[in-house]
C-alpha cells in the first residue's frame, strides 16, 4: 500500500481535498460549454433579427426604388397614383420635427437638470419622478386624446402644427427627462466637488462641468425620443391631421399631414401602385430620419471630444 501510494498510484477511496479538484475541473467544462452555448444562441438570434430586418429592407427598396423622382419629391398628392408625391406630407414632418424639438428639448433637459441638481428628495420629488415614469409608459392613442382635449379644443388650436407638435412634445418628454437625468447622474461627483473647491457656485458648476460632461447621454436620450415622434401616426390622427393635403404649411397654425400618415393612408388601399409608392415614402421617412439621427450623432461625438480635451 505504500510503495503504490509512494509511486503515484491514485488512492481507492480519495480524501476530500484530493477529490476537490477533480470537482473543479467538472465545474468548469460545465460553465465553458454553458457559455459556449449562450455565445451561439445569442448570435443566431443577433443573425435572424438581422437577416427579418435586410429582407424587409430589400422589399421596401425593390418595390419603391421604381417610384422615387424629383417629380414624387416635389409632387402632391392625387387620386392617381403616377401622379402621386409626398411634398406637403414632407414638408409637414419637417415642420412638426422642428417645432416638437423646440418645445422638448428644452424643457425635457430643463427638468432633468433641476430634478437631479436642485429638487430636495421629499415627497413632491418622489410623486414626479413616478408621474414621469408612468407617462412614459402611456400609449401614444390616450396621449392623442390628451391631445385633442387639451390643444385642439381647449386652447383652441385646432388642427394645427402646433397642436401636433405640442401632444408629440407630451409623448417623449419622459424619455428625454429620464435619459437627461441618467445622463447628470453618470457624471462624477469629484468634478462637482473640485467645482465647488475653487470658489464655483450651484449653478456654475452644473453649467460649466457637469452638463457639458453628460452631453453626449442626454444626446443619445433626445435620439432616441424624435426617432420615436418622426414615426408616430396615431396621436396625429386623434387629433385631426388629415390624410389629404394637396398644399404645403407654411406656419405653425397652418393644417398639415406627415409622411407616417401618407404611408398609411397609401397602404391601406387595395392598389398595388399605391402600396409601391407608400413603399417610396417609406424610403424617404428611413432617410429623413437617418440623416436626423447623424446630425445628433455628430454634435454628441463633437461634445465628447471637446470634453476630453
Amino acid at each position: 500500500m505504500l510503495e503504490s501510494t509512494r509511486a503515484g498510484a491514485i488512492p481507492a477511496n480519495p480524501t476530500k481535498a484530493e477529490a476537490a479538484p477533480l470537482e473543479t475541473t467538472g465545474n468548469l467544462v460545465f460553465r465553458k460549454r454553458r457559455e459556449l452555448l449562450f455565445r451561439r444562441l445569442a448570435a443566431a438570434v443577433t443573425w435572424s433579427v438581422i437577416l427579418i430586418l435586410g429582407t424587409l429592407l430589400y422589399r421596401i427598396a425593390a418595390d419603391g426604388l421604381p417610384w422615387l423622382s424629383l417629380e414624387f419629391l416635389s409632387g402632391t398628392p392625387s387620386r392617381f397614383a403616377h401622379k402621386s408625391g409626398i411634398y406637403p406630407a414632407l414638408l409637414g414632418t419637417a415642420w412638426l420635427m422642428g417645432l416638437t424639438a423646440l418645445f422638448s428639448i428644452p424643457l425635457g433637459v430643463a427638468a432633468a437638470i433641476y430634478l437631479e441638481e436642485y429638487a430636495s428628495r421629499g415627497r413632491f420629488t418622489r410623486i414626479v419622478e413616478l408621474n414621469i415614469a408612468n407617462l412614459a409608459g402611456t400609449p401614444s392613442i390616450v396621449l392623442g386624446l390628451l391631445g385633442l382635449t387639451v390643444f385642439v379644443r381647449f386652447f383652441g388650436l385646432g388642427r394645427s402644427l402646433m397642436a401636433g407638435a405640442l401632444t408629440l412634445t407630451l409623448m417623449i418628454l419622459p424619455t428625454i427627462i429620464i435619459a437627461s437625468r441618467e445622463a447628470l447622474r453618470a457624471v462624477p461627483h469629484t468634478i462637482r466637488q473640485a467645482a465647488y473647491a475653487v470658489g464655483a457656485t450651484r449653478w456654475q458648476t452644473v453649467r460649466g462641468q457637469v452638463v457639458p460632461a453628460a452631453i453626449p447621454g442626454i444626446m443619445t436620450g433626445i435620439i432616441l425620443a424624435l426617432s420615436r415622434a418622426i414615426g408616430e401616426t396615431a396621436p396625429l390622427i386623434v387629433i385631426g391631421a388629415l390624410s389629404y393635403v394637396a398644399f404645403a404649411p407654411s406656419g405653425p397654425m397652418d393644417q398639415f399631414t406627415t409622411l407616417p400618415i401618407v404611408i398609411f393612408n397609401w397602404a391601406s388601399r387595395p392598389k398595388v401602385e399605391f402600396q409601391q409608392i407608400a413603399a417610396a415614402a417609406i424610403l424617404v421617412l428611413l432617410t429623413a430620419m437617418l440623416l436626423m439621427n447623424l446630425t445628433a450623432i455628430m454634435i454628441r461625438q463633437r461634445a465628447q471630444r471637446r470634453h476630453r480635451q
